[in-house]
């Protein structure tokens, strides 16, 4: 097994929850991935509200991407 030293800010550490120093690369990459997860979903929500789309129901949302997939069906 070989072994990679990495440095982080204090405020990465803290954001990302670290407690120990010595980690797996499974582990740093779980945290890093979760971490993206939230980002990407945090994003998400922000440009739904900025384009009104998050007061849209689910039959709404469901109706919506029923007409693009038939409008990208006749398409082709």
């Amino acid at each position: 097994m070989r072994t990679l030293n990495v440095s982080i800010s204090e405020n990465e550490f803290e954001k990302l929850g670290l407690k120990d120093e010595n980690l797996t690369f499974a582990e740093l990459f779980n945290l890093v991935s979760k971490d993206l997860v939230r980002q990407n979903l945090e994003r998400s929500v922000e440009l739904a509200e900025k384009y009104g789309l998050s007061n849209m129901t689910m039959d709404e949302i469901t109706a919506e991407v029923k007409a693009v997939r038939t409008h990208a069906k006749s398409n082709h």
